[in-house]
């Protein structure tokens, strides 16, 4: 599984993918796959009151991935998700790392199969 940022057709990029930029307007027709790159931790806090069937205290952060190198117009994407760690500090390096599953299916949700429960959740570098 990959962790994609998208692309439109200028260049903007964003996460999660859209169907229509919200820079611009146009659609985004390409991915960034940024499962195997290092961010920094841009801000986080410790969520107390989570949903049914997700961890608590749960600790979330927004992830800053640097793109230079990469042909597009933005120096940067931004990722919100949970990190694997309660302890994190702005600044720090992370990366993404797979999970399974990022909430119980059993909990909270009328109808499990209509849900996807796997994605990444951020661990220190």
């Amino acid at each position: 599984m990959s962790f994609d940022a998208y692309v439109c057709e200028n260049g903007h990029v964003t996460y999660p993918g859209h169907t229509l930029c919200p820079e611009c307007g146009e659609k985004q027709t390409e991915t960034i796959d940024l499962s195997d790159r290092t961010g920094e931790v841009v801000t986080w806090t410790h969520s107390t009151k989570t949903p049914p069937g997700v961890r608590e205290p749960n600790t979330l952060a927004i992830v800053e991935f640097d793109l230079s190198g990469e042909d597009v117009a933005d120096e940067y994407v931004r990722a919100i998700g949970q990190v694997t760690i309660e302890e994190v500090e702005t600044g720090d390096a992370v990366e993404p790392v797979y999970a399974e599953q990022l909430r119980d299916p059993e909990v909270g949700i009328k109808v499990p199969e209509s849900q996807e429960w796997d994605g990444y959740r951020f661990e220190p570098a």
